[in-house]
């Protein structure tokens, strides 16, 4: 496929360097020089200086024979102007566009087809948000993707050092037998999908599928233990941090939000009602203890700097905040921070890339979402009548070693498969697969050619 993305940021970086690295044909474009050097030393993309709203510009790009526009500058109106051109140049080009002013999301048909003709809008804050706010709600939970509508979890767990389950064998947990599948382990910078005969390593990640109503059988046998939520720290006054705090302020919990900026803190303050503004420095150790930090049970470092979240996160650790989150963008560090103590990760990313991801995969793909570590996606399909894979056990049919099978959706039941287990036309799957598998899994997927 022929993807444009304009805006070199944080979002357009990383998802030209996912759309790259899957030898996708990306244009990518920025008004600032210093962006696109960035992109033309780190990237093997097409990388051009110069607006994009600018029809000659688009053209320029190739627009008119281009697959997708990915507008995910940090200007709603840029993205939308834009996405507006590609609709103009190219009509049956897909358009995604980032867009973070609610007032724009509020508008009810405002990116219809009739009107915008936006087909997909990412706002990577809300989603980090709703991330940050789930994890605090499910203990235990290094990483949560909601799918089926809430009825299937997908839920990261952090193997722990003192862990009961350290050098134990996945095939040791037959009291889990139909309830949970462990679908996929991160292993430093390695991503596998398990076998019976696997053992488990401390500081493992290992992403557990579990209807959502077993959740708390789930967290029971990993001895987790359902404390209470009443005590937050944020740190970051950004769009992020802001947007978080806003979420909480009409909750019961205890929430305080630091940041650097005093006369940001002044607009904090006109905004919360109840969560308390701090002018001061997160990395201030005095600061933290005055705020009784061992007290918090989650202590989230959302600034711009992902090396201070880094540093905020383990000062709050080592002075006893119960749990960490941080932001952090650079994939490279994502393998590194549970082994050094931090708990959890959260990354604008990872959004904008699932929204990409559901209109490249080949099939009838409802969503994907990236895991840690992005050398492995989970994908909700729908199984087709003229594939490959209905009306066959699963032990008959030839998946391709590294995907896994990690539930079943037919009508309102939802259950994990086992070899014995056949899929039904329309079933909904979801479906783990390492990168290096993904081409062979979409061929199994997608309409047989026999049956035009």
């Amino acid at each position: 496929m022929k993807i444009i993305i304009v805006g070199a940021g944080e979002v357009g970086f990383h998802s030209a360097q996912k759309l790259s690295e899957e030898n996708q044909d990306v244009v990518l474009i920025d008004k600032d020089p210093e962006k696109i050097k960035r992109i033309t030393e780190n990237l093997d993309v097409q990388a051009i200086l110069g607006s994009g709203t600018s029809p000659g510009m688009l053209k320029s790009a190739g627009i008119s024979e281009a697959n997708m526009l990915v507008a995910a500058t940090d200007s709603d109106e840029v993205n939308l102007i834009a996405c507006l051109l590609a609709r103009s140049l190219n009509k049956y080009i897909v358009k995604v566009a980032r867009v973070r002013n609610s007032e724009y999301l509020e508008e009810e048909g405002l990116f219809s087809q009739d009107l915008l003709g936006i087909d997909q809008i990412i706002n990577p804050e809300v989603e980090m948000v709703q991330t940050i706010r789930n994890l605090m709600l499910v203990p235990g939970a290094s990483d949560m993707i909601d799918f089926l509508d809430g009825r299937i979890k997908l839920v990261g767990h952090t193997i722990k050092a003192d862990s009961p389950f350290v050098n134990r064998q996945l095939q040791s947990f037959r009291e889990l037998g139909g309830k949970v599948l462990m679908g996929a382990i991160v292993r430093g910078e390695e991503v596998f999908i398990p076998h019976g005969k696997d053992t488990l390593q401390a500081n493992d990640l290992v992403y557990v599928v579990v209807r959502t109503n077993e959740l708390s059988d789930l967290f029971q046998f990993l001895g987790v233990k359902d404390e209470a939520l009443n005590r937050v720290i944020i740190v970051g006054g950004g769009a992020t941090g802001t947007a978080l705090a806003l979420s909480l302020d009409k909750t019961r919990l205890n929430v305080k939000l630091i940041e650097k900026n005093s006369t940001r803190c002044n607009e904090l303050v006109e905004k919360l009602e109840h969560v308390i503004v701090i002018n001061g420095d997160g990395t201030d150790k005095d600061l933290l203890q005055e705020e009784n930090i061992r007290e918090v049970d989650f202590m989230v470092a959302i600034t711009g700097d992902e090396e201070s979240n880094v540093l905020i996160s383990l000062l709050a650790k080592g002075l006893g905040a119960k749990k960490t989150i941080a932001r952090i963008n650079k994939s490279s560090y994502i393998p590194l921070v549970s082994a050094i103590g931090i708990d959890i990760v959260v990354t604008l990313r990872l959004s904008a890339v699932r929204a990409i991801l559901q209109y490249i995969r080949r099939g009838k793909i409802i969503s994907v979402a990236p895991l840690k570590g992005e050398h492995a996606e989970v994908i909700d399909a729908e199984a087709l009548e003229t594939s490959d894979i209905v009306h066959k056990p699963i032990s008959e049919l030839k998946f391709p070693k590294g995907a896994l099978i990690g539930a079943i959706a037919r009508g309102d039941e939802t259950f994990i498969p086992h070899g014995e287990s056949v899929i039904e036309p329309k079933d909904r799957l979801i479906i783990f697969a390492l990168h290096k598998v993904i081409p062979k899994l979409e061929k199994m997927l997608t309409v047989k050619l026999d049956y035009f």
